[in-house]
């Protein structure tokens, strides 16, 4: 996965540290709506501002694909995501 631009990182980079917080204190707290929101519609906004339209696709296709089997399927893939964001921030920083 391409890294963003080196122009937009420092506004991508906080913008990436608001979100990781809000999606862990969500994964936390169990808010599963709450990280249903945040996969779909934030973390798809900033993959596309930071020029990563195959994190867009997949925090989207995450939501709209199909109903998962269960809470601890969505939950992996969302920690997956997650995951995901850590090391984007880690070559962000």
């Amino acid at each position: 996965m391409d890294a963003p631009k080196p122009a937009a990182r420092a506004p991508l980079s906080m913008e990436l540290d608001d979100l990781l917080g809000s999606l862990v204190h969500a994964r936390r707290t169990g808010d599963l709506g709450r990280l249903a929101l945040l996969t779909y519609w934030e973390v798809r906004r900033w993959a596309r501002a930071a020029h990563l339209p195959a994190l867009a696709e997949h925090s989207a296709q995450i939501i709209i694909d199909r109903p998962h089997a269960s809470r601890e399927r969505f939950l992996a893939l969302v920690d997956g995501v997650i995951a995901e964001l850590e090391d984007l921030r880690r070559t962000l920083h």
